[in-house]
This record gives structure tokens, C-alpha cells and sequence, in this order.
């Protein structure tokens, strides 16, 4: 017996020679202390779901490809303040590049709402054209007082896969959720938005 223990001993590799796996988060800890390697690394995985996210919101490759540059060197600048225990580092990555994202989509937004503002002021515009502007702004208030009796989970859900475009399973990547509760939220919520809507008519 006491060969055999010894023999079972010497097969074993020690304990210090046993590499931990490499994942996302452990290629963004080594490039919290600069380290060049992992960025490369965490890049060849990212940079993918990262364009993916930037091509959805702004239907534009060129700028999608901006914002996905923009969103990977905020990674490489802001890699220390991942916090592990808020989600995982593909998530964050996806929250990063649909913010930015939706940044140059208001960016754009605005220029051209200064450019209409002249037109919305001109006092020759027809009667009907006020009167349709008024119904759209009423229906867009009475749509965001019903979304404000939804839950933060819900509203969020809402938001992105009916407003953004996202899918449930993006969805679930962006909020750090399960597929399954998604969709649950997501038929939850439009019932409720159904009835607060229902209930305003």
C-alpha cells in the first residue's frame, strides 16, 4: 500500500504548476497591470459582440466600427474598475459599446433637430401639422408615464428589445440575466403597459 501512495504521489503534478483557466475576467485582471498579451487576447474575443452590439444600434459599419475601437480602448483604459461581483466581463464590454453607441445616435440626433428647429418655428406651417405634432408628443408621454409603473427590470427589458432591437438572449447578455427570465419580464411588463395604456384611453 505504501508503494502504491507513493506512486499516486509522484503522478501528481504539484499544486504551484497547475494553471488556472484563462477566462475573460482573468485576461481583464492581468490587463488592469498593463499587460499587453492579455489585451490582445481579450480583444480577439470581444472585439466580435462588440461590433455586433455598435452595428445594431447604428445600422452604420463605419461608425459601428468606431464605436467598437472607442469601446476597446475604454476596456484597456478602465480594466481596473471591473467589478467581478456586477456581472461578467462580456456583459460589461456589450454595456460599454451600447452606450456609446446610443451616445452617437443622440449626437447625430441633435444636429438634426437644430436644423429642423428653424422649420418647427416657421408660423406658415399648416394647422393639421401642429395638431398631428400635439397627438404624437401626448402619445409618447402617456407611453413613458406607463413605463414608469413597470419594474426597473421590466422597463429595461423593454427598452432594449423593442426599442434597441435587441433579442432576448442580448437582452439577457446586457442585463446579466437568464433567457428565461427575459421573456418572462418582457410578457409581464407589456401586460402591465397594456393595462396602464388601456386604462389612460
Amino acid at each position: 500500500m505504501a508503494g502504491h501512495a507513493g506512486t499516486l504521489t509522484r503522478t501528481l503534478p504539484p499544486l504551484s504548476t497547475v494553471e488556472e483557466p484563462v477566462t475573460s475576467e482573468s485576461l481583464l485582471a492581468r490587463v488592469a497591470h498593463g499587460d499587453e498579451a492579455a489585451f490582445a487576447a481579450l480583444y480577439d474575443e470581444l472585439a466580435g459582440p462588440v461590433l455586433g452590439m455598435a452595428v445594431r444600434v447604428l445600422r452604420d459599419r463605419a461608425q459601428s466600427e468606431e464605436v467598437a475601437q472607442e469601446t476597446l480602448l475604454e476596456i484597456w483604459r478602465k480594466a481596473a474598475t471591473f467589478t467581478a461581483g456586477r456581472g461578467n466581463v462580456r456583459s460589461w464590454a456589450l454595456t460599454i459599446a451600447h452606450r456609446r453607441a446610443i451616445d452617437r445616435v443622440r449626437s447625430e440626433q441633435s444636429g438634426s433637430d437644430r436644423e429642423a428647429r428653424a422649420g418647427r418655428l416657421d408660423p406658415r406651417r399648416d394647422f393639421d401639422e401642429v395638431a398631428e405634432q400635439t397627438m404624437l408628443r401626448l402619445e409618447r408621454d402617456e407611453v413613458r408615464a406607463a413605463l414608469a409603473t413597470l419594474t426597473d427590470l421590466q422597463r429595461r427589458s423593454i427598452e432594449l428589445a423593442y426599442y434597441d432591437g435587441y433579442t432576448c438572449r442580448e437582452v439577457g447578455d446586457l442585463l446579466d440575466v437568464p433567457l428565461s427570465t427575459v421573456k418572462s419580464r418582457l410578457r409581464d411588463g407589456l401586460l402591465r403597459l397594456r393595462h396602464a395604456l388601456g386604462a389612460r384611453a
